[in-house]
This record gives structure tokens, C-alpha cells and sequence, in this order.
């Protein structure tokens, strides 16, 4: 998933969850990065060079059983560090402080 060249970014996602799998599938404009089941305790990671219009942004959507979560991992510009720990009421994500990004629904 790693492109050779200078990184300007990157994400990383952890699943921190209960006993469960989670499925992870993230994309960009231009890159689809497929779906990932990441294990209990397991990480995702990928990095990305600079992108010379601007305007990098990564999406993704997170399964567990019937839950799902849809929420932006990464946007150029925006200040944040595209660390992200899955939990059983959500996502949470980390800047100066630990923040409840986005919680489960279901479909």
C-alpha cells in the first residue's frame, strides 16, 4: 500500500474492540485500498505521498457484524494525526486530546 516517494501522510487504524473482527475498507479519489479484516488488537497502516493539486482525503467505512461506521480518516490541511482506535461505541481519534470521532449505527 505504500507508494515510494515523499510521504505527506499516512493512517493508522487499531482495532481495540471486544472479541471481534473488524472490517476495514478505505479509499480516496483515486485509490481504492479494498477491504481488510483486522483482528483484535491488530493495526492497519498505510502512507501516502503529496498529492500537488491538494486536497488529499481518505474515507472509510468499518464493519462489525450488523454495526457499521463511515467517517473521514485523513484530509489534507485539516490538522490531525490519522491515528484512529476502534472501540465497541465508536472511533475515537487523537489530537491534543482523545476525541469520539464518529459511534456505530446500524443499518
Amino acid at each position: 500500500m505504500e507508494r515510494p516517494c515523499s510521504v505527506q501522510g499516512s493512517v493508522t487504524i487499531t482495532n481495540h474492540l471486544t472479541q471481534k473482527v473488524l472490517i476495514v475498507h478505505c479509499r480516496s479519489k483515486d485509490n481504492d485500498l479494498g477491504a481488510h479484516a483486522v483482528d483484535v488488537g491488530a493495526t492497519i497502516h498505510w502512507s501516502f505521498g503529496p498529492n500537488l493539486f491538494g486536497g488529499t482525503l481518505f474515507w472509510c467505512k468499518l464493519a462489525v457484524q450488523d454495526r457499521r461506521i463511515s467517517f473521514v480518516a485523513y484530509e489534507q490541511g485539516v490538522e490531525n494525526r490519522g491515528i484512529w482506535f476502534v472501540h465497541d461505541d465508536g472511533v475515537y481519534g487523537t489530537h491534543t486530546k482523545v476525541f469520539l470521532k464518529a459511534a456505530w449505527t446500524r443499518p
